[in-house]
């Protein structure tokens, strides 16, 4: 495996970058947008991510057009917000009927648009004219994607085959998007998307995976599947290679930790071109941080010269106390991908266990590895781990609403209702039906649940809406928990949401922005959990101390203007597999 050099993979126009949250792919595309830039060729930068943080690492306000990147004449950059392109999307279809139209069917029209489908949607379309308009991109020499976490990359690249698939069957032009003339004028041009994605010679899938097993393999499921669409010139970089450069234990340990999973690097891999990065001990932010990143020998190494952070917060233990005397209630956390949700869940619901309640532990988040992080063994018997399988329950609801349906429609009728179950917005309304019930169980125990990652996860407590909608156009009938769910989500003696994060820029960033929005919905998150810090540890390696420095601030950000409370959890040296690991924490 050989380290990245940009040129390396800048043999084809578009460049993707992927993987899963928190792995570094926007400094890794950034970096290799600047490296190209500075050797001459002019550069276009974009982000379709609905949580971006593209702007936090140029340190500039981007838009959904390209702006030039000052301090680098040759590049550019776009952030395509997919929350504002929605909303352009909807004003351009509900926008010609305003004043010719009463109010109510105005407000309904509006309504039928504000699902999580037009969200998709709309990123999608800016997407697909940044591809495949070439008036508006050729003067570039490099198109540079900085993709969502894997989740939504996938559904993201997936979309024309679906939308494609959901056209060539539709009857009567409509679905839970509403008309869908706004859609079939573009049919032709999503085609040209997908044979553009799907030509080698024009587009390259960059992996980015940080070496450990979860994320590698995540990578892996990531690149069959785009394979599986046609998306074959693929690389991957092991992103955070750490070489250590002293016999510091936890220096040790973490070498040897992503050896083991270098030397298990999934066989898929072997059949594509493989790089890897470094380990920094600097944060990635600002254009002379990301330039140095590709310049072997130069590494600077920050010093802490204040007290740490951490030594002001609590551990794990905090959250169980805290949530203990009420006997009941349900525990979320909420995050990005790869910042630990599922571990931190995991934790207090064991904690909670070992206390005496009884507990459910459940997720909801598609690439959900509770199964890894509790192994195999006997569970304690107050806990109990559950799944809610999107397949399964999108299958069941399906099933539910056309057994519910009224005998006296008609054949054309009842083909609406159907037409309609094949949308892509059917998933999310059977997920939160599901989530739902789960939380219903709640009224005399703990429920533990480890959401899915950030865009999921509103989505998912945004679906309650289109959730009401849907059952009010086919069975008519809400069930009760569903009905219950957003005052319970609201109530903070009911529900005890946990942010976790990272302490770093990108992550911080995120979950503040989710807090936001949480916000927007009424919810006010109790606790912020900072995971895998490498200040709350006492290693004296160069480069891990050097990131221990660089924590600081974001320690200090999270405790003293984002967090109600705040606990720490340290870079933990063992896996956290099993009970007795899990332990350690509550």
């Amino acid at each position: 495996m050989e380290r990245l050099r940009p040129e390396a993979i800048s043999n084809t126009r578009y460049l993707f970058f992927t993987g899963k949250g928190g792995v570094g792919k926007t400094s890794t595309a950034c970096a290799t947008a600047i490296a190209l830039a500075d050797q001459g060729k002019k550069v276009l930068i974009v982000s379709t991510d609905p949580a971006s943080n593209l702007q936090d690492v140029f340190e500039v306000e981007l838009q959904n057009k390209p702006t030039m990147i000052a301090e680098i004449p040759n590049l550019y950059a776009a952030n395509l917000d997919p929350e504002e392109a929605a909303r352009a999307y909807r004003e351009k279809l509900v926008g010609p009927y305003r004043g010719k139209l009463p109010d109510a069917a105005i407000a309904s029209m509006e309504e039928q648009l504000s699902g999580a489908c037009t969200v998709e949607i709309a990123a999608f379309d800016e997407f697909t004219h940044l591809l495949a308009n070439e008036q508006s991109t050729k003067d570039f020499d490099h198109i540079i994607f900085d993709t969502a976490p894997t989740g939504h990359t996938l559904r993201l690249l997936q979309l024309p085959t679906a939308w494609n698939q959901f056209l060539d069957n539709s009857t009567h032009g409509a679905s839970c998007l509403g008309p869908l003339a706004g859609l079939e004028e573009k049919k032709d041009l999503y085609e040209q998307t997908m044979k553009a994605l799907a030509n080698g010679e024009e587009t390259q899938l960059v992996l980015v995976a940080r070496p450990d097993r979860s994320s590698l393999e995540e990578a892996a499921r990531a690149s069959s599947e785009l394979e599986q669409i046609g998306i074959t010139n693929q690389a991957i970089i092991v992103n955070g290679l750490f070489k250590r450069q002293s016999d510091d234990p936890i220096a040790i340990k973490l070498e040897e930790k992503q050896q083991q999973a270098l030397d298990k690097l999934p066989a898929l891999f072997s059949s594509m071109n493989n790089y890897f990065l470094p380990l920094v001990p600097y944060n990635l932010t600002g254009l002379s941080a990301l330039r140095e990143f590709f310049q072997e020998g130069i590494m600077t190494h920050p010093e802490l010269t204040e007290a740490k952070a951490v030594d002001r917060l609590s551990s794990i233990k905090q959250i169980v106390d805290d949530l203990s005397p009420r006997k009941q209630g349900v525990f979320m956390t909420m995050g990005k991908g790869g910042v630990g949700k599922t571990t931190m869940a995991a934790a207090v619901a064991v904690g909670l266990a070992e206390k005496g309640h009884r507990v459910l532990l459940t997720t909801t988040d598609p690439a959900a590895h509770l199964s890894h992080v509790l192994s195999q063994e006997t569970v304690s018997e107050n806990l109990t781990i559950s799944k809610i399988d999107p397949i399964e329950v999108v299958d069941a609801y399906r099933k539910q609403v056309l057994a519910g349906l009224d005998n006296s429609l008609s054949e054309e009728e009842i083909a609406y209702v159907k037409e309609d179950l094949e949308s892509p917005c059917t998933e999310e309304i059977a997920v939160f039906r599901a989530f739902a019930e789960v939380v219903e169980q709640s009224k005399d125990s703990f429920v533990v649940i480890d959401t899915a990652p950030t865009g999921h996860t509103l989505l998912l407590l945004d679906a309650a809406q289109t959730y009401h909608r849907e059952v009010e156009r086919t069975t008519g009938e809400m069930p009760e928990s569903v009905q219950k769910l957003i005052p319970r989500l609201r109530d903070p003696k009911q529900t005890h949401v946990a942010l976790v994060t990272l302490p770093e820029a990108t992550p911080v960033y995120e979950a503040s922005r989710l807090q936001d929005d949480l916000r927007r919905a009424g919810i006010e998150p109790a606790w912020w959990i900072i995971n895998q810090s490498f200040q709350a540890t006492n290693t004296f390696d160069p480069v891990l101390k050097g990131r221990a420095s660089s924590e600081q601030k974001w320690i200090e950000k999270v405790s003293s203007d984002l967090a109600t409370k705040t606990v720490v959890v340290p870079w933990q040296i063992e896996d956290i597999i099993g009970i007795a690991e899990l332990k350690k924490f509550g």
